[in-house]
């Protein structure tokens, strides 16, 4: 059965998913990038074995709106079209959660972002659908996932803990109302760089 997927969201040590003080200078928050720099920095084989596993398989992606970029509000005439280049790393149907209805954004490599104004429950309605049969993957931010685990829709989630203290932030595992009793730590790797934490629902 298609699975809903949690990758490679990474967190410091004292517990942030990003920065403070999050702009479009800073789109995860002040010092937020050094959350993933195992990522892209010389990257141990482990790292990269584990950061590869998590495109394995994916047909669709969900995110919430600030991960797709900063605009608030009505969209109006804004020309925004994601933090990304014209030819974003997905290469699958993105639903992206928001307020206000939104014409699908068409991207070069196959990416096209659809906006979803009707919960989180008919997004991912809508994303295994585009899926095919695949697994769909929740890309954030934390209040996007935090949405989705308190609903009990997340079935594995990757975190990675970044060698790094952040002293403010945003935070994943706060107010999910008992929500992560429903799942348990099947597995933690770690390389010079990073600490993987695996987790899956019971």
């Amino acid at each position: 059965m298609p699975k809903l997927r949690v990758h490679d969201f990474s967190m410091s040590v004292d517990g942030y998913f990003a920065g403070p003080d999050q702009s479009l200078d800073h789109p995860l928050g002040v010092r937020g990038e050094e959350l993933h720099t195992w990522a892209f920095d010389d990257v141990a084989p482990l790292d990269r074995e584990v950061r590869d596993a998590g495109n394995v398989g994916v047909g669709a992606t969900i995110m919430g709106r600030n991960m797709f970029g900063p605009v608030r509000g009505e969209w109006g005439d804004e020309d925004w079209r994601g933090w990304w280049c014209e030819d974003p790393p997905f290469h699958h149907p993105v639903f992206v959660l928001t307020h206000y209805v939104q014409e699908p954004i068409p991207m070069d490599g196959g990416t096209v972002f659809f906006f979803v104004d009707d919960g989180i429950e008919d997004a991912l309605e809508q994303a295994f659908a585009a899926a095919d049969g695949q697994d769909v993957r929740l890309g954030g931010g934390a209040s996007t996932v935090r949405q989705y685990l308190r609903g009990g829709l997340v079935d594995y989630l990757h975190i990675p803990i970044a060698p790094v203290l952040l002293g403010g932030g945003e935070r994943l595992f706060e107010d999910l109302d008992g929500a992560m009793d429903a799942y348990e730590v099947v597995e933690v790797v770690s390389s010079p760089a990073v600490t993987h934490v695996h987790i899956a629902k019971r």
